[in-house]
């Protein structure tokens, strides 16, 4: 009996999306719930699974945009497969391991000890990368650790094939000659709907809202200072890391209790305000940037931050979000400084009305009570709809966030002076 596997929804209003990559090869034999298929529409991508064992035939090809409801491929069920097969010589295998079972016990636990003692990866990292994973308490194996869950795809290899084809070893005295230059080529490949649809919201942005951007600097050593002081034990008592975003994020919702106007939107002629804060998070995936969204944010502990950051990030750098993960925010933060970032100004993400952009942290010279000291700081910048917030708004707000950060303890009083919360001031 042939199935047909036709091409789903990934969600209201859309109705094209874009094949990304085929998981199997045209004939091949696949188990019932084997993902076969990738496809991206203009908010995610989703992974098509089999719904019968069969062989399979695909219908068509890669990069190709199909309409929602087009069959994509046809799975044979009374096909006959290599997993029986397999089955069939799976005997045999076990035959031979119980021949060679009597030294592997100790071949084994040699084998563990070397793993054991061996170093971690013999990555080739930077300094910067060193620091930054160093800032947010983790390791190289924690890198190896997680790069060994992403499942590599069929672009990935042909990428890795590319650049292998371009780079010539040195020998002897001579340098590696540059992977470009010299020739008169170029390649063309063809844009993802995400990108599509990135492009088109950027432009829409630029051309329909009052964007404007005010900066300020932060002095990072009092939340340096907790990190250094409490990042162990916070680990060890809650299984993430203490970094910066945390703290931003719970500094952000603060602030907009203070200044709900950079909290609302426009609709229509209408202003919506809202009374919770859906922050979103943007993060550099390999198919573009995402945001996905913490939903009331301003509920949430620092831990509770950190393992909600965690857990979409991870998703999204292995393509999984969804997109209600991905939608309803009413504020974002980006931050430009993991990739060394000074200063900048972010773009809206519509139909917010501000975003929050942070920088790398810098030691410089500062003034503090009079005299000259070196502290590590940070530039920030907020970018917001002058048609919805107006400069006073952006201003006060922005300096607000400068002052939690700068006085932490003042996010546990809604930004007020801890004393004057004391004294009922």
């Amino acid at each position: 009996m042939n199935i047909e596997i036709k091409v789903p929804s990934p969600g209201e209003s859309i109705t094209q999306v874009q094949l990304a990559a085929w998981l199997v090869a045209d004939g091949d034999y696949v188990e019932k719930d084997t993902e076969i298929a990738e496809i991206d529409s203009d908010k995610a991508t989703l992974s098509i699974s089999a719904e019968e064992s069969g062989k399979v035939k695909l219908l068509v090809e890669e990069g190709d945009t199909i309409d929602v409801g087009v069959v994509m491929c046809i799975i044979d069920t009374d096909a006959e497969g290599a997993p029986k097969a397999a089955k069939k010589d799976k005997p045999a295998v076990e035959t031979k391991v119980e021949e060679k079972k009597g030294p592997a016990p100790k071949a084994v636990e040699q084998a563990k000890q070397e793993t054991t003692s061996a170093k971690p990866s013999g990555l080739h990292i930077s300094p910067l990368a060193k620091k930054l994973l160093e800032a947010n308490n983790l390791g190289e194996q924690d890198l190896v650790d997680f790069y060994k869950k992403i499942r590599i795809s069929k672009g990935d290899v042909v990428q890795f094939l590319d650049d292998k084809k371009n780079i010539q070893p040195a020998t002897g005295s001579t340098a590696a000659a540059p992977s470009w230059g010299g020739s008169r080529e170029s390649d063309r490949k063809k844009m993802t709907m995400l990108r599509l649809k990135l492009s088109e919201r950027l432009v829409k942005v630029k051309n329909e809202t009052a964007m404007l951007t005010t900066f300020n600097e932060v002095n990072m050593t009092p939340i340096m200072d907790i990190r250094k002081k409490y990042k162990e034990l916070f680990k060890e008592k809650f299984g993430v890391s203490l970094g910066f975003m945390s703290f931003f994020t719970k500094a952000v919702t603060e602030a907009l209790q203070h200044f709900p106007q950079v909290n609302a939107m426009i609709d229509g002629k209408e202003f919506v305000y809202h009374n919770y804060a859906d922050i979103g998070i943007a993060v550099s995936a390999p198919k573009g940037l995402m945001v996905p969204v913490i939903r009331n944010a301003e509920t949430l502990l620092l831990h509770e931050i950190e393992a909600e950051i965690k857990r979409l990030a991870i998703k999204a750098r292995d393509g999984k979000l969804t997109i209600d993960e991905m939608t309803g925010g009413t504020f974002t933060i980006t931050n430009g400084g993991v990739f060394g970032s000074m200063m900048s100004t972010p773009i809206l993400n519509p139909p917010q009305s501000a975003i929050l952009g942070m920088h790398n942290i810098v030691e410089r010279p500062i003034a503090v009570n009079g005299k000259v000291e070196i502290h590590p700081m940070m530039y920030i910048a907020m970018s917001y709809d002058h048609r919805v917030v107006d400069g006073r708004e952006s201003v006060g707000f922005l300096v607000k966030v400068k002052e939690m950060l700068e006085a932490p303890e003042k996010m546990l009083f809604a930004g007020r002076d801890p004393v004057k919360v004391l004294l009922g001031v």
